[in-house]
């Protein structure tokens, strides 16, 4: 790196963290990382992580260097998370590191893994390679905050799509909700859906819509894993959900008939108070399958469970310029009494998508 080393270290992982968004949701179970090679404050590669089974950041990054002429040898690695240094579905990262003769690796957080944690940063220490930890952490622990809170809590991140009227309406009483908001906010939805390893709806919106849930994006590998909370199995099995490029998951209560269902798995959690599938459950399910990020576009009812159940982190609401009075809200069950009880947000973000407004939400609970 140049004489400034400081800042041309933010520099490069700030361009680290860039190209590791490219990798959100599509790279479950593992973390979507970014990484730079450089050299003299000159790029040689890049890289962010493929999907399962597939490169790791690093790799690419080497590979993209080696393929453009670059030698490695002597380079800087500037890289979002700790290398890995175990052989999984891949060789470790710390291997292609050092066999490439990097001498400096930068790294911005430690893997949150405990029997990983330290363990690649360690490896590179003995061989000799100088490692710097901790650059941009706060920026490279919120680009995988869906892996971080798998890891750590136990459940994913989870996002919930809102696409409402002024006056807080998903569709009208009798139902009809196409559409409500705009072709440029429903694009920037599927977008979101990209961004995510998961979409999750309740049986009501599959029996109502027959949604294929997939990405109207052009990569039909991005769509992301469809989940049904469906209490008793009455999903059709000519649903255009189980049609899709991705298994469906399926989750129920231990009283449902035995099915068997194509192109699904069957998940049976103990129900909740409400008698459905207990949103806590689910989440902690979805988790454990390398499920890291979730976006819930189900119903009032669906959003509320997880609501009350403290579960939902973002609100991505799209608010389209018109009125539907007396129509189904999109937050939905028992009223409250109390503005004690209300459900509260902070604003991180207003935008414009075509007609309609675009609010990013962070939901604040009781004991944040």
């Amino acid at each position: 790196m140049s004489n400034d080393a400081g800042l041309d270290r933010v520099r490069w992982m700030r361009r680290a963290l860039e190209l590791s968004q490219r990798a959100l949701g599509n790279t479950a179970p593992n973390p979507p990382v970014g990484a730079v090679l450089v050299r003299d404050g000159a790029l040689l590669g890049e890289g962010w992580t493929q999907p399962a089974g597939s490169d790791h950041a690093e790799v690419m990054a080497i590979a993209a260097a080696r393929a453009a002429g670059h030698d490695p040898k002597g380079a800087t690695m500037v890289v979002t998370l700790e290398p890995c240094c175990h052989q999984g579905r891949t060789p470790p990262c710390t291997s292609a590191i050092l066999e490439a003769g990097i001498s400096r690796v930068v790294v911005g957080i430690v893997d949150p893994f405990p029997p990983m944690r330290g363990k690649g940063l360690e490896a590179l220490r003995s061989k000799g390679v100088d490692v710097v930890l901790g650059v941009e952490a706060e920026a490279c622990s919120r680009s995988m905050r869906g892996f971080l809170k798998s890891v750590n809590e136990g459940v994913p991140e989870i996002t919930a799509k809102v696409a409402s009227s002024l006056d807080g309406r998903i569709a009208t009483a009798a139902g009809e909700s196409k559409w409500i908001t705009s072709e440029a906010a429903r694009d920037q939805g599927h977008r979101l859906r990209a961004a995510n390893d998961a979409i999750l709806v309740g049986i009501g919106t599959v029996l109502a819509d027959d949604p294929a849930l997939t990405c109207r994006l052009p990569d039909a590998e991005r769509s992301p894993v469809p989940v049904i909370l469906d209490s008793q199995l009455r999903i059709p099995e000519t649903a255009k959900v189980l049609q899709g490029p991705r298994r469906a998951q399926i989750f129920c209560v231990p009283g449902a008939p035995q099915r068997t269902l194509p192109n699904a798995d069957i998940w049976r959690v103990m129900p909740g108070p409400d008698r459905r599938p207990d949103v806590v459950s689910v989440a902690r399910q979805l988790a454990r399958i390398g499920l890291h990020r979730v976006l819930v576009e189900g119903g009032g009812t669906v959003l509320r469970a997880f609501v009350d159940a403290k579960l939902v982190d973002t609100l991505e609401v799209f608010v389209a310029p018109m009125a539907v009075p007396g129509g189904i809200p999109w937050l939905g069950g028992a009223a409250i009494e109390h503005l004690a009880d209300a459900v509260r947000a902070e604003l991180r973000e207003v935008g414009r998508v075509g007609p309609d407004a675009h609010l990013t939400l962070d939901l604040r609970y009781g004991d944040d």
